[in-house]
Order: structure tokens, then C-alpha cells, then sequence
């Protein structure tokens, strides 16, 4: 099957075409043709199967469909609900790839950034729009943006939004919507609470699961060196200054000190580096992933929140600088490389401290990572850290 066989808008085609896409992704295989006909989607998938592309294209074909109806008319016709700020942009360059032969307009909005071109595009009429949950409920509160006439509602990277806490916020968009409409719902993972508000959101839905969350690519060469915690930022720079192969690294960072500090130490020994995390400002987030993508800088360091959702093909080695104790955030690290049809590499580093960790990972993706056991920092400290003791609050009165 390739693209021509759709039945979507030739427009829509040539500009996928454009593109360079031939082949649909097995989530795009399965999800287009039912969500062109107007039904409930429910797709567990992982960034980087192609879903942007599968909510997408059928929002444009139908919003195009009837555009004639709302000529002139002002309303959001469609709305994308994301949980970072990177994802919502991401996605909105794909809205405007995907249609751009076309006359509908495309808006975004989200926090960390000013509101007042976000507010002019909305008075001047949108017919999809993309945000995040805080700046979308804010604007609407507001009276700026009115969401009683949308016709198809996505809910992208749902478990996300509930790791971020973003859940309440989500159940105050939906009850804002109308209730006949299409909803397209996407999450990675579907634990109780995701499960529990596809009940409450789906009617009938058709159920499309790709690349489960315990599975990783085969094309990604996974890896582990055991080390030391007060090694891990030499280990970082000898493999950095040893293997040329290196010249696109993510490198995750569990703490956004933690990111600042591998950044600085990176760049002082000669590596041009980057640094994402939420305390940065969204110019700066978008300036260092700028950088990145055109390989102006080598090593974007991250947390896993400002990671999620970067689209970025060509990403050689992703380094878990500590490993998660999530294990599926493993799972969706690793698959920011060998995107694209690539080959990538997998670089873990682990502790005497992380040893269940990997323990753990392993059991879930149901296999074992190769150890790596010539480096010039092998792993000395065989004893675990004792538990940190909680701080007793002092009485009142004694308090600073």
C-alpha cells in the first residue's frame, strides 16, 4: 500500500508527496481510513510510528471537505491538545507540510512564550489549532478562543499528560467541547487512569496498537557500561572524544541541574553542547534544539519532560546518562534514534545504584543488553548508597 491508494484530497497527496513519503507506517495503514470516515480512534503508539501524520491527514481532508461552509467564518474546527511545548510546534510544522496547498490555517499556542501573537492568529481565524492545556484554558477564559464549534478533538501523548499532571486540565478542555464530535486519542502506555478517560471520552471507538511499549527497534544497537557515579561525566567525554561515529548525541539527564552540569563540563573539554529542561525559556529551548537539528552543536543534553515528542531524524546515539526508574522511559529514550528506516545506538551507563534498574529494563523489553567491559572506567564501588534520611522540619519557631 502506498500513499496514492488514500482516498484523501489530491492536494493533501502532493504535498505528502513533496515530502518524500511513499509507504504509510503500519499506524498510518490502520488508522487513516477509519478516521476519514468520522470514527473514534484509540491508538497506542510511540513518537516516532508516524501518529502526527495519522490524525493529520484526515483532519485536513475533512476540514477541506466542507470548507465551503465556513467560508469566512472564524471558528476552530479542529483542536490538537499536546502536553510540551516542542510536540505542539512539531506538530504544527507537520499541519502546515502536510497542507500546504491548501486554504485552511493552522494556529498554535502554548505557554513560556508571549500571548500576543497567539491571540492576533485566533482573532484573525483559525481552523486548527494546536496547544498545550494551561495557555489553551487561559485563552479561553479569556474570551479569546472559543472552542464550542470543534468538530474533531485529538488528545495526544495522553499518558504524558498525565505523568506532567496535566489530566485535570484535560477533563476542563473536553467539557468545553461540543459532545457530537470525532475524537482521536493517542498514549504510548495505557494504565488505569488513561484507560479510564478513553472510556469516558471514546464512542465506539476502532483500536489501533503499534510497536507495543516493551518492544524496542531492531535497528537501535543497545549497550551498557558499567561504571561509577562520580565517573559517568569522563565516561561521557572519552566516548565523545573516541568514537567520531558520535556526531548526534541525546544525552538524558534524570535532573535539570544534573542536564546544566553534563552541559558545562561537556563544553569545557571542547564539545559543543546544548541543554533543555523546563527552567529554561521557551526562545531558549527552541534555539538549542535549533542548533541540533542543523549540527551546529553535537550533544543536546535533556530531561525526559523536555524531550518528549522532539522529532528529529537524525539523532546517531542516545546516552542514558542515569537510567530511568521507569522502565518504560527507557523504551521511549532509546527510540529517539534509529528513526526513519536508521540505524541507531543505545548507550546506557550504570551505577551499583541503578543495577535493578537494568534489571528491570531488561525484563520488560525481553532481552539482555550487551555489557561493555573494556573502558577506562570500570565500575569499583560494589556497595549500594545508603537510603538518604529525611530531613526532621525544625519546630516552628525555629525555622529560617
Amino acid at each position: 500500500m502506498n500513499f496514492e491508494d488514500f482516498n484523501f484530497d489530491r492536494l493533501i497527496k502532493d504535498a505528502i508527496a513533496k515530502k518524500g513519503y511513499t509507504t504509510p507506517s503500519p499506524i498510518q495503514e490502520q488508522a487513516i481510513p477509519p478516521a476519514l470516515e468520522g470514527k473514534d480512534i484509540l491508538g497506542c503508539a510511540q513518537t516516532g510510528t508516524g501518529k502526527t501524520c495519522a490524525f493529520a491527514v484526515p483532519i485536513l481532508h475533512k476540514l477541506t471537505a466542507n470548507q465551503a461552509d465556513f467560508a469566512g467564518s472564524k471558528k476552530i474546527r479542529a483542536l490538537i491538545l499536546t502536553p510540551t511545548r516542542e510536540l505542539a510546534m512539531q506538530i504544527h510544522d507537520s499541519f502546515s507540510d502536510y497542507g500546504k496547498f491548501l486554504t485552511l490555517r493552522t494556529g498554535l499556542v502554548m505557554g513560556g512564550v508571549s500571548s500576543v501573537e497567539q491571540i492576533r492568529a485566533i482573532k484573525n481565524g483559525v481552523d486548527i489549532l494546536v496547544a498545550t492545556p494551561g495557555r489553551f484554558i487561559d485563552l479561553v477564559w479569556q474570551g479569546y478562543a472559543d472552542p464550542s464549534y470543534v468538530e474533531i478533538f485529538v488528545l495526544d501523548e495522553a499518558d504524558r499528560m498525565l505523568d506532567m499532571g496535566f489530566l485535570p486540565d484535560v477533563r476542563r478542555v473536553v467539557e468545553m467541547l461540543p459532545q457530537k464530535r470525532q475524537t482521536l486519542f493517542f498514549s504510548a502506555t495505557m494504565p488505569p487512569e488513561i484507560r479510564k478517560l478513553t472510556d469516558s471520552l471514546l464512542i465506539d471507538p476502532v483500536s489501533v496498537t503499534v510497536t507495543p511499549v516493551s518492544s524496542t527497534v531492531d535497528a537501535i544497537k543497545q549497550s551498557v557500561y558499567l561504571t561509577d557515579k562520580n565517573s559517568k561525566l569522563d565516561l561521557l567525554v572519552w566516548l565523545l572524544k573516541n568514537n567520531k561515529d558520535m556526531d548526534s548525541a541525546l544525552v538524558f539527564s534524570r535532573t535539570k541541574y544534573g542536564a546544566d552540569k553534563i552541559a558545562e563540563k561537556l563544553r569545557r573539554d571542547g564539545i559543543s553542547t546544548a541543554a533543555i529542561h523546563g527552567n529554561k525559556s521557551q526562545g531558549a529551548r527552541q534555539s538549542a534544539l535549533n542548533s541540533f537539528k542543523r549540527g551546529n552543536v553535537r550533544v543536546l543534553v535533556a530531561t525526559d519532560i523536555a524531550a518528549r515528542g522532539l522529532d528529529i531524524d537524525d539523532i546517531s546515539h542516545v546516552v542514558n546518562y542515569e537510567l530511568p526508574n521507569e522502565f518504560e522511559t527507557y523504551v521511549h529514550r532509546i527510540g529517539r534514534t534509529g528513526r526513519a528506516g536508521k540505524d541507531g545506538t543505545a548507550i546506557s551507563f550504570c551505577d551499583i545504584d541503578e543495577k535493578e534498574y537494568l534489571v528491570g529494563i531488561e525484563k520488560l523489553i525481553k532481552k539482555k543488553i550487551d555489557v561493555v567491559e573494556t573502558h577506562p572506567f570500570v565500575m569499583t564501588v560494589f556497595k549500594k548508597s545508603p537510603p538518604k534520611k529525611q530531613q526532621q522540619r525544625p519546630p516552628r519557631a525555629q525555622r529560617a
